[in-house]
């Protein structure tokens, strides 16, 4: 049965990391349990192999098999959204296409890095990827990693076409989902991009957050989000301050912090693959420490706090 994004692009959504073994190749019984452990948790979808899932790193071959691996526990529970993270388009088609035939639900497609394009070159980077595959596009701004925006004005010519169904966006301007709400099309979902703001973003109207920190709280995450929807401000916002300490961990060294945090816990390896390196002690030490401030007692109890 179909259900359309608009139903599932919503709330806290997990964008999960790739766990490797000592051999540096993809524990898949590391990222399974990953994904059941947000599904029990009820979030409404996953994002694989993208910001978390350290994605330039990954074959096309790996990427098709974590998406692969997503779906079959999925068993149509969750959606999966998969990374076609590429600044070149063509990469990113051949990605996206590998998505498709492996089962994925949507794709997120992010700004070109390191190219600069204009807007125009957005514009039809985006467009080429839509037109070769037959899924919904989500798209990613994140000008931290890309230099450039996504502007309002070429989103807004992207979704003449419905089939972008929503924004991942990463730029920190919590402003954006009350500034464009009266453009956007009924159905369209826009979702923060970035932990620190999320609770700014989504109390101005944005539908929820591609998170890291969900990764490693899911349910606390619901929680805000609930509380949000229900305008209880106030109680989402004491729970949001709680997570501060460990989003500030996070976006140090990401994502060698949030392999770091899911270590603690046991459900995977800290290991990375080359550029990124993991956590020194120190670090190590400011992530554990990190958890405290979260007070939930499962959590505490298991970092020994």
């Amino acid at each position: 049965m179909f259900i359309p994004p608009s139903a599932w692009f919503t709330g806290f959504i997990p964008d999960l990391p790739t766990p490797f073994d000592s051999a540096d190749a993809i524990d898949l019984k590391a990222f399974a349990a990953l994904c059941e452990r947000q599904i029990a948790a009820g979030v409404p979808a996953l994002v694989v192999c993208e910001t978390a899932g350290e994605a330039p790193t990954l074959s096309p071959a790996e990427q098709a098999l974590i998406i692969r691996t997503a779906v079959d526990v999925a068993r149509g529970r969750v959606r999966i959204i998969a990374g076609a993270v590429s600044n070149s388009t063509s990469h990113a088609i051949e990605l996206a296409r590998r998505a498709e035939a492996a089962g994925a639900d949507a794709v997120m497609s992010v700004v070109p890095a390191y190219n600069k394009p204009m807007q125009d070159g957005m514009l039809a980077h985006f467009r080429a990827i839509a037109g070769a595959i037959g899924l919904p596009v989500i798209l990613h701004d994140v000008p931290s990693r890309t230099l450039r925006p996504l502007a309002d004005e070429t989103l807004l010519r992207l979704v003449e076409s419905r089939q972008f169904v929503g924004l991942r966006d990463a730029s920190g301007d919590i402003t954006r989902p009350m500034r464009l709400s009266r453009r956007l099309p009924a159905g369209f979902r826009c979702l923060s991009g970035d932990d620190s703001t999320a609770f700014g973003f989504i109390a101005d109207g944005g539908d929820g957050a591609i998170s890291e920190v969900a990764n490693v709280a899911p349910d606390l995450c619901r929680t805000i989000f609930s509380h949000v929807r229900q305008g209880r401000l106030q109680s989402a916002r004491y729970l949001h301050r709680r997570l501060i300490p460990l989003i500030a961990c996070l976006g140090k060294e990401s994502p060698a912090a949030l392999k770091c945090a899911l270590g603690v816990l046991g459900l995977m390896s800290s290991a990375t693959r080359l550029p990124i390196v993991p956590l020194d002690a120190a670090a190590q030490r400011e992530v554990v420490r990190a958890f405290a401030a979260i007070a939930d007692e499962e959590l505490i109890d298991r970092v020994g706090a």
